[in-house]
């Protein structure tokens, strides 16, 4: 079975007025299913372009962005969009749920657009917001829960359509030390529980110290962190 992940030698620079910037110039990276990979770097590293390309949401200029033993930072835009559809689950520093939807719903959507009956969606979704403490709150707007349900129901979105790669950027950014370590502790459980492989950058060295590995970012490229 190929992994959910393989970057070999990728590149990405962009064009400033000054010329051109190199971010990333040689990035090898292989996550494994169930791996659960810290991304520790600091603003301004490539981080956030290094989590574009691996959630294909970027090309690069060099090098392959390998997913289940395709190609897929070559292939066309609607095939790239398919994988991210179905293999890829993103969360950000901030929940971005829709407003004018319930909790259920924010994490129904995902499920109907990649072609499951809303019955079935219902069912995962509620077993989904059940696993995350949510089970009584899922009539609620986004408005009407607490910044640290947000981002749980955001996860649970983020895994409703049980992908093979899991990408995370600052995902308890925006809470409390003590609430983040609660959705942090349910993230890393329901990742390892599906198998997920999942890459999770943070600024936080005490949960990147409970990952399984944890690497940086150094002049473009990316190295293991002792």
């Amino acid at each position: 079975m190929s992994d959910p992940l393989v970057m070999e030698a990728v590149r990405r620079s962009y064009r400033t007025p000054a010329g051109s910037l190199d971010v990333l110039t040689s990035i090898d990276l292989e996550l494994k299913a169930g791996e659960i990979v810290a991304l520790v770097a600091p603003s301004g590293s490539g981080k956030s372009t290094l989590l574009h390309l691996a959630g294909l949401l970027d090309r690069p200029d060099g090098g392959r962005v390998m997913m289940d033993g395709r190609d897929a930072g070559a292939l066309p835009d609607g095939a790239r969009t398919a994988i991210r559809r179905d293999r890829i689950g993103f969360v950000y520093q901030f929940h971005h749920l829709l407003a004018e939807f319930t909790a259920l719903e924010n994490i129904v959507l995902p499920q109907m657009i990649a072609g499951v009956a809303r019955k079935k969606a219902e069912v995962r979704a509620r077993v989904l917001l059940a696993a995350f403490g949510l089970g009584h709150r899922v009539g609620h707007l986004p408005g009407k829960l607490s910044g640290g349900e947000q981002q749980r129901v955001a996860i649970a979105r983020a895994l409703a359509n049980a992908p093979g790669l899991l990408l995370a950027d600052e995902p308890t950014g925006n809470l409390d030390a003590a609430t983040a370590d609660i959705v942090f502790n349910e993230l890393l459980s329901a990742v390892r529980g599906q198998g997920v492989a999942a890459l999770i950058a943070t600024h936080n060295p005490e949960l990147a110290a409970r990952m399984d590995r944890r690497v940086t970012l150094r002049g473009g490229c990316l190295v293991a962190m002792a």
